[in-house]
């Protein structure tokens, strides 16, 4: 067996499957909502919650999107999370009922601790899902072990890549 850093165990995700993943997370959440099935509005974490979002807000024809951004990471570390800008308090109104939140990974799920705390009443929702974070959303697609690295198509560029076995 081959001992592999943690990012060699990689999930890689094109911008296709992107979109097709967060279209079938909206087609989970469509009717869902707290107002005749409908949602208010749509928030997306920054950053990589914003392309979900996105689509997310276009399948369910929802207009009102904001964004919230909470910072975990500094350069590679994880340190505590912290808001560095929120979503408009009309938007959110009491606790955030009917406001979809949605984030393209839940991973240890400190971020989406700190976003629950704040808007208890939302529906949280991600792309993906591995399991140490899982409890903290309500609405995910895709599961993948805690030891696996997703690479996201703004991560990625087009290169070589040597094969996982061998080399002739």
């Amino acid at each position: 067996m081959v001992d592999r850093l943690p990012h060699e165990k990689g999930f890689h995700v094109s911008w296709d499957q992107l979109h097709r993943d967060a279209r079938a997370l909206a087609w989970r959440l469509d009717g869902r909502g707290p107002d005749d099935g409908a949602w208010r509005a749509v928030v997306a974490i920054t950053r990589g919650g914003m392309a979900p979002a996105m689509i997310v807000s276009r399948e369910l024809d929802i207009r009102t999107v904001d964004t919230i951004s909470v910072k975990s990471y500094n350069h590679q570390n994880q340190t505590e999370p912290r808001v560095i800008k929120a979503p408009q308090s009309d938007i959110m109104g009491d606790g955030g009922e009917g406001v979809l939140i949605v984030d393209d990974l839940v991973d240890t799920g400190k971020t989406l601790e700190l976003v629950r705390k704040l808007f208890p009443k939302a529906h949280f929702a991600t792309v993906y899902a591995k399991p140490e974070g899982r409890r903290m959303v309500d609405t995910y697609i895709t599961e993948v072990s805690q030891d696996t690295w997703i690479f996201f198509p703004w991560d990625m560029a087009l290169q070589y890549v040597q094969p996982f076995r061998g080399t002739d």
